[in-house]
């Protein structure tokens, strides 16, 4: 978390535009990841909208660099 990032802007609800810009993966790839555990779940706002923690993708994010960078 960034000096000017508060807990409650990281931890705020992000949609789909927003997810799949973050991780620069296609909506099918994340649910396909998520049904394996391998990324977070998807929290259900409605019928037919979902949102994820944002922290979570972060999270996710840095894992997967991480991982990553110990195999260079």
């Amino acid at each position: 978390m960034s000096p000017h990032q508060t807990k409650l802007e990281i931890d705020r609800l992000i949609r789909e535009k927003e997810c799949a810009h973050r991780t620069t993966l296609s909506r099918q790839r994340r649910w396909q990841l998520e049904r394996l555990g391998k990324f977070p779940q998807r929290i259900h706002l409605g019928e037919r909208t979902v949102a994820w923690r944002l922290s979570e993708v972060m999270a996710w994010i840095d894992e997967v660099s991480a991982d990553r960078n110990s195999e260079v």
